[in-house]
Formats: structure tokens, C-alpha cells, sequence
């Protein structure tokens, strides 16, 4: 459950409300990571000069928790005029499970296109790491819910890289971490915008399955992916998902840049008259 509220020019303070299902103590079950025990705040600022809009996460289980916080954080990032697509913010909101959820604080703001998420768990000691593919303290029992391979801020890294943002990884003030993602306003989200060449096309729209068009639709939506999520996100076989990219990539409407994929302008030009 969310509640909205605002905020008049007060300091964000710690929560503690605990959910009736939840372990009575953190402590007592040192792995087990199936509830987030505190809640979330996400402050969204028009502007420093008035106090942002604050909408709480309250207290679940660890899987509703993390989809409760990183669709409020796209939403309200949207809204304001972000383009920051879903599955960047959804990395970053599965690296709270490292700090236990423990007091998380996401700030939005600059038109939506910077995001700050703190927390004040054991913190981020070797920083750099943390963004190369591999590097991950994630345990057995936090695997159950996350990836655990050391895969997420890198593919934050790299996307952000592709699209005129950046990231960077701070000490809290007290304990914990923070993790500042941003791009720059106005930046198209598909790091197709980037590259110079223009594939062969007719000018006319060319014929798509619904399967294609699907693809293209979320490639819109999310600006880039690579395979394994397209496949996921639409349910699709590994065979089925190659093939289809291949014909897309073919008829010049998505490109590869490293392990993504994302639309040409050409494509994002079809996806916009489809869509």
C-alpha cells in the first residue's frame, strides 16, 4: 500500500511501521529476506524552493515491496518529464536488499531525470567494483529474490552511459549508501540517437507481425534491452526472440550496441506511428 502526503518543509524521518506478517526482530533472522520490515519514502521536487510531494511504500513482503517502490519511482519520474525507463529504476531499487530496505529515502528530481536512492545499510566500501559485471556480495537467501550475479549496476552503467547520464555511488551521511542515476533532460531514450550511420529502408511502412510490433513497443517504452529481457518481458522462447530481433534488425528498425538492443531512428520513427 502507498500514501501520498506532503510534506511541509520537514525533514524526511525514519519509519518503523512493520507489517503484521513480518519477523518480530531483524535481528533473530539475520537470512531471511522475505519482508522489507520498514517503510520507503519517495520524495518528488518541482523545485528546491517548495517541499516535495511524498509518497510512502509501506512495510511487504520482499517481491511486492521492490515492484511497490520502483513503479511508483518510474511513475512519478514520468510525470514530472523523466525519461529514465522502468528497468534502470528497477535495478537500482533491487540493490536496496544489500542494505535490508533498511530507511530508504528516493528523491526525484530536475524535470525526473535525476534520481537519488539512500538507504543507510552497511554502505558501498569498494564503489568501483560494484559497477564492473561479476562483482556482487549477494547471498543464497537474497538470491531468491534477486539476480545475485553482479549484473545490475553495471547494466544501469551501461545504459546510462548510452544515453548522455551517468551514475555515481556516495557514503550516506551516517551509514549506508547512495546511488544518484541521471541523464541529461531532453535526451532521447534510445541510444540508437547516438550512432551516425543510417540503415537501408524503404520509406514506406514496412509489414510487422504482431510479435514485432510488440518488441518495438517496448523497445519505445524502455529505450533499451538486451535479449533475455525482451524474451522475459514477452514471454517468448530464446528461438523465438532471436529470430524475430533478427528480422527487425534486418529490416532496420533495431540495432545491437553491446549486449542491447534498441530502436534505430528509423525505427523509433515506425514505433511512434504505430503507437
Amino acid at each position: 500500500m502507498m500514501k501520498t502526503s506532503e510534506l511541509n518543509g520537514k525533514a524526511l524521518e525514519p519509519t518503523s511501521n512493520t507489517p503484521q506478517d513480518a519477523p518480530e526482530t531483524v535481528g533473530s533472522l539475520s537470512d531471511d529476506f522475505s519482508h522489507a520490515l520498514t517503510s520507503a519514502r519517495v520524495a518528488c521536487y518541482d523545485d528546491f524552493r517548495s517541499a516535495p510531494r511524498v509518497t510512502e511504500i509501506a512495510p511487504n513482503t520482499t517481491a511486492e515491496f521492490i515492484e511497490s517502490l520502483a513503479s511508483t519511482i518510474y511513475t512519478q519520474a514520468q510525470q514530472t518529464g523523466g525519461s529514465i525507463p522502468y528497468t534502470v529504476i528497477r535495478e537500482v531499487s533491487e540493490n536496496f536488499i544489500h542494505a535490508r530496505f533498511c530507511e530508504i529515502v528516493v528523491s526525484i528530481y530536475d524535470g525526473g531525470n535525476t534520481i537519488r536512492f539512500s538507504d543507510q545499510g552497511p554502505g558501498i566500501p569498494q564503489k568501483e567494483k560494484a559497477q564492473m559485471p561479476g562483482f556482487s556480495s549477494a547471498t543464497d537467501p537474497m538470491k531468491r529474490y534477486i539476480r545475485g550475479v553482479g549484473s545490475g549496476l553495471p547494466l544501469v552503467k551501461e545504459y546510462l552511459s548510452f544515453s548522455h547520464g551517468r551514475i555515481t555511488i556516495e557514503d550516506n551521511l551516517r551509514a549506508g549508501a547512495v546511488v544518484t542515476i541521471s541523464v541529461a533532460p531532453g535526451q532521447d531514450r534510445s541510444p540508437s540517437k547516438r550512432h551516425t550511420s543510417t540503415p537501408q529502408r524503404n520509406d514506406s511502412t514496412p509489414r510487422l507481425t504482431d510479435r514485432e510490433k510488440d518488441i518495438l513497443r517496448l523497445l519505445m517504452q524502455e529505450g533499451s534491452l538486451r535479449l533475455t529481457d525482451i524474451k522475459n518481458d514477452l514471454g517468448l522462447s530464446p528461438s523465438t526472440a532471436h529470430r524475430t530481433l533478427g528480422n527487425l534488425e534486418e529490416a532496420g528498425l533495431v540495432e545491437s550496441v553491446g549486449k542491447m538492443r534498441c530502436l534505430t531512428d528509423f525505427g523509433l520513427g515506425i514505433a511512434e506511428d504505430l503507437f
